[in-house]
């Protein structure tokens, strides 16, 4: 006869009762010892055991229970938690604790968890870092039972509401490092966080969550092992949980449409090898609820036809996918367009002739727009002759073209249409990296200029028309305007005080949240240190930042990487005061560094490049105007160089072709 008994752990704050009956239930078990049954209660959690021997005897291994939690010192961003513990015989167990999510039922394997101490019976644990105003379902857990882990009943509570003061006076900066090699390699990569980030592209999803995907590109080539165009995602653009590859080996349309490009060339067949494909620079856009759309690079390896002839061609590929949670359900649709050249098959020119490439078109850097009046665009092109628009169709994604990718400028029409030339009559462009954004009226066209190590630096010009024509600031149109370069600056190499400042900030991702509150994202490098033997400049991190938009509709870069930081209004007694000023003005190769500047109380510029101008402030729009016409938007943002990091204010301006970065710092 198996005798079976139950236990009810009460509230932590009642105390324990004694073995009751089990509500007249009677189990008949045959050499069972150990049954668990919870019955979830609010107040109230219920075990039940069976043994062979009455309860008793060297059969009797025990259990472990633990109440229901309750909350004590309940605060706006932190709570602690109690819970009572009871362990009865010889239960073996491993770590007591609490688990925590905003969504109901958590569990130690699905969200955030913290260890607890245990004395006289309680286990109690302080969780920090919440989020005011936030409702969160919380439970006890032992692991290591027999059972496995056990967890108690579900409890919920809502953390105090906070002023955003207080939420700028609890701020804590984010502590990822800017040097990651510690974390760099593929077995760290769930450490990795904006680490190994190259040619960003970002994308909103219904599920409130960012998706970042990017180049195969990374610190000694750590992504080789997992496949093809990285992903990860955030829900605040700080914290950045990596997600893997999304095409986990060449898509097998690749060679076979190489191939018969070829023979149509009257050239021999290839077959080359599968790790000598180049993986560059996807586009994430989202088509509507339910659908997202990844224009994708691939590089061919090698020449046309031998030493003596330009590089390969490249291909545009596309995938689609319904929820990019999942990151295996990307699904290749295959090849959408490549390179075409205006110089029929004389495809004969030498490999270093960079301005008389063979190519009037170059299929890699896809950007992806869905105009206000719901046609489809693919933007695309890098150096050669500059960047084109065409058409696709919106069900598919394809364009519509039946024509080879050669002939003269008139056949390969359906290539699409030049929007972008940085040089006339050369196409050496020293530009990439095409980023198409609307708002406002205007599509905006974010370009890459020079070479992606160290002297990247972002422009932008905007059109009426997604096909244009595209101007900059000043009016120079981006297809007559000869041999001169677009303005503003968006983004340029630059040098805080104290800091060994960035390089190559470039290839960006434009993005908003739905509210009219827009980023760019990129890659950042380390600068080259003399006498080092390890060459930094291969660190690729991510940066994202936000913009601000002046009243003429030009976008303004910050220039501190985004920290989440709580947007206080900034009050003009907060101006004065000493600031670190950069002119970011365009220099190959080279650093716009820091120089002190100092606002004073009295409404005068009192030290530094612009000594002796006044100064104004409106703190309804955060402007500050100097004397000189520069306007300077300001913001609240992390100061990075700081140590510790924490928050300070920033502000960038445009004047004279000019883009001016700064930062309070004291």
């Amino acid at each position: 006869m198996f005798k079976c008994f139950s236990r009810q752990v009460s509230s932590p704050l009642d105390q324990p009762v004694a073995y009751l009956p089990f509500f007249n239930y009677i189990f008949i078990v045959k050499r069972i010892r150990h049954i668990l049954l919870s019955f979830v209660s609010v107040g109230a959690l219920i075990f039940t055991a069976c043994g062979d021997n009455g309860g008793g005897g060297d059969d009797d291994k025990g259990f472990v229970t633990v109440g229901a939690p309750t909350a004590e010192a309940l605060g706006t961003t932190s709570v602690t938690l109690k819970s009572q513990v009871t362990v009865s015989g010889n239960a073996q167990f491993g770590r007591i604790g609490f688990c925590y999510a905003t969504t109901s039922d958590p569990t130690v394997e699905t969200s955030l968890s913290v260890s607890a101490k245990v004395s006289g019976g309680i286990a109690t644990a302080e969780i920090t870092g919440l989020e005011s105003s936030t409702t969160y379902y919380a439970k006890a857990y032992v692991t290591g039972t027999a059972e496995g882990t056990v967890y108690s009943s579900q409890y919920q509570f809502t953390t105090g509401e906070i002023t955003i003061s207080e939420e700028l006076a609890n701020y804590i900066a984010p502590d990822y490092p800017d040097d990651y090699r510690n974390i760099s390699g593929w077995d760290q990569r769930q450490k990795w966080n904006l680490a190994n980030v190259h040619d960003p592209s970002v994308v909103k999803a219904d599920d409130g969550y960012y998706y970042m995907y990017q180049t195969d590109a990374s610190f000694g080539n750590a992504h080789a092992a997992g496949g093809h165009f990285h992903g990860r995602r955030s829900r605040d653009l700080v914290n950045w949980e990596y997600l893997g590859g999304t095409m986990p080996t060449l898509p097998g349309w690749v060679i076979p449409k190489l191939n018969e490009i070829r023979t149509a060339m009257g050239l021999m067949p290839v077959n080359p090898n599968v790790a000598d494909f180049g993986y560059w620079a996807p586009v994430v856009r989202k088509v509507r609820s339910g659908l997202y759309r990844m224009y994708y690079s691939i590089v061919c390896p090698g020449n046309i036809d031998g030493a003596n002839s330009w590089g390969e061609r490249a291909f545009i590929g596309l995938m689609e996918n319904t929820d990019p949670a999942n990151n295996d359900g990307w699904v290749d649709k295959g090849y959408v367009i490549t390179n075409a050249s205006d110089r029929g098959l004389d495809f004969h020119v030498a490999p270093n002739d960079w301005g008389n490439c063979y190519y009037k078109f170059n299929a890699i850097d896809p950007s992806y727009i869905i105009t206000p009046a719901g046609e489809h665009w693919l933007i695309y092109g890098s150096w050669n002759s500059g960047i084109a628009a065409v058409q696709v169709n919106a069900e598919t994604g394809m364009p519509d073209i039946n024509v080879n990718p050669w002939g003269t400028d008139v056949e390969i029409a359906p290539y699409g249409k030049q929007i972008y030339t940085r040089r006339l009559g050369n196409r050496w462009q020293a530009s990439e990296g095409p980023e198409v954004v609307y708002r406002d009226g205007y599509y905006y066209l974010f370009l890459a200029y020079d070479a992606l190590e160290v002297p990247y630096n972002t422009r932008v010009v905007r059109s009426a028309n997604i096909d244009g024509p595209y101007v900059d600031m000043y009016g120079t149109n981006s297809l007559l305007g000869g041999n001169g370069d677009a303005y503003p600056i968006v983004t340029h190499p630059y040098k805080f005080t104290n800091s060994h400042g960035w390089v190559g900030i470039s290839h960006c991702a434009v993005f908003d949240d739905g509210q009219d509150n827009w980023y760019y994202a990129s890659q950042g490098r380390l600068p080259n240190i003399k006498g080092d033997t390890w060459v930094p400049n291969a660190n690729m991190l991510g940066h994202v930042r936000a913009i601000r938009w002046t009243k003429d509709g030009w976008p303004l870069v910050m220039p501190e990487r985004y920290g989440a930081v709580p947007q206080v209004p900034i009050t003009e007694d907060e101006i004065a005061g000493m600031w670190e000023h950069i002119d970011l003005s365009y220099k190959y190769g080279g650093q716009g560094t820091a120089t002190s500047m100092t606002f004073g109380a009295d409404h005068k510029i009192t030290s530094g490049p612009w000594k002796g101008a006044d100064w104004s402030y409106d703190a309804a729009t955060q402007i500050l105007t100097t004397s000189s016409g520069v306007e300077l938007y300001l913001m609240r943002e992390c100061d990075w160089e700081r140590n510790p990091r924490t928050h300070t204010i920033v502000y960038a301006g445009l004047g004279n072709k000019k883009t001016y970065w700064g930062k309070k710092s004291k």
